[in-house]
């Protein structure tokens, strides 16, 4: 198994390469949409995206960003700095909203997406993590939550405010759209665009040497902001399987979001997929309790033995990479970093104890 960090797009910099390298991570997974673009107070650059019912920030996608030469100058920065770029994290709503929305730029929107893990593979990147949500994540709070009064995001109720027509996956993709909600749709209706998706994508992926990794649904609730949701019980991880049986369908496995479900054993489902191969990388994140009310944890601190998750994928022989996608922040001059610092500390521990 490998140690990896996430890092955001204002943080692909020589500092930000150097500091995964130092804190022991061999592999980096990086974030090309800019959640923090406009964004309010409550959505500061110096934590995992956050905020209220107005969305993260407003998507502007940057397409130069995702052509391969520009892919191949940061694989090679990172690599520079003696890492490897393992995937990039989430499609930018701008880039594919009507996807999402089933709206009229749909086809538009599929045949860019294909051009864009065209791009990916051509680069050599192997793993493109996605979530297909029409609220993204939301419906959280942050406070200090976590031992010490460490600030953590937590979820104390689910968010009913409608989503309005231009936000999309918690961003907002038409500021002069504020005022309307998009209409309600089923959850078949959401099942019905994801395999549209996957059955557009997924050959594309295949030829191009990527692997789509889908990311359950964070807060996994069935609805959120009156929106359904996909993935938020155990067993619709399968069914997205289903809907393409292929190695480039596969899943961006968040602890903390899978043990944040109603349903379920998560060492089971970890050996489950992980014996199948099923599983492109991990989020190894720790949490306490379940939707609707839990709260992220210290890596040691929550509900999940994470040590016995390492032995599962152990014997299941997961030879793939692990970030922590988001711990809480450490009161320092830089809390970030310092949570960043203690969980890949305490993830390597771990994984020299069980000589992984």
């Amino acid at each position: 198994m490998k140690l990896g960090l996430g890092l955001y797009r204002h943080q692909l910099n020589t500092d930000h390469f150097r500091f995964a390298k130092q804190i022991g991570a061999t592999h980096v997974i990086v974030h090309l949409v800019d959640y923090f673009n406009q964004g309010n107070a409550g959505n500061p650059k110096g934590n995992q995206p956050t905020g209220d019912s107005s969305g993260w920030g407003v998507a502007i996608p940057d397409d130069e960003l995702w052509t391969v030469s520009a892919l191949q100058d940061l694989k090679a920065a990172i690599e520079k700095e003696g890492l490897v770029l393992e995937a990039i994290e989430n499609f930018d709503p701008g880039h594919w909203g009507d996807v999402l929305l089933d709206g009229p730029r749909k086809q538009e929107q599929l045949q860019h997406i294909k051009r864009i893990i065209e791009c990916v593979g051509q680069a050599g990147i192997p793993i493109f993590g996605y979530n297909f949500s029409l609220a993204g994540v939301c419906s959280r709070t942050t406070g200090p939550y976590a031992r010490g009064q460490a600030v953590s995001v937590a979820m104390s109720e689910v968010d009913e405010t409608p989503i309005p027509k231009g936000m999309v996956w918690n961003m907002i993709v038409d500021p002069d759209n504020l005022d309307e909600p998009h209409p309600e749709i089923t959850h078949d209706q959401l099942w019905s665009r994801l395999q549209t998706f996957l059955k557009t994508v997924i050959p594309t992926a295949e030829a191009s040497g990527v692997r789509l990794a889908a990311h359950p649904d964070d807060p996994p609730a069935p609805f959120v902001r009156k929106s359904p949701r996909l993935v938020y019980q155990p067993q619709m991880y399968q069914r997205l399987l289903d809907l393409v049986p292929s190695s480039s369908n596969a899943l961006e496995f968040c602890l903390g979001s899978l043990a944040e479900m109603t349903e379920g054993d998560l060492y089971e489902m970890t050996q489950s997929y992980a014996e199948r191969n099923a599983i492109a990388y991990i989020h190894f994140r720790n949490v306490s309790g379940k939707v609707p009310h839990y709260r992220e944890t210290f890596v040691d601190d929550g509900d999940i033995n994470m040590r016995r998750i390492l032995q599962i994928l152990k014997a299941s022989n997961f030879d793939g990479v692990m970030i922590p996608d988001h711990t809480p922040q450490v009161t320092c001059d830089a809390p970030w970093h310092a949570g960043m610092s203690h969980a890949l500390g305490y993830m390597k521990g771990l994984l020299d104890s069980l000589q992984c």
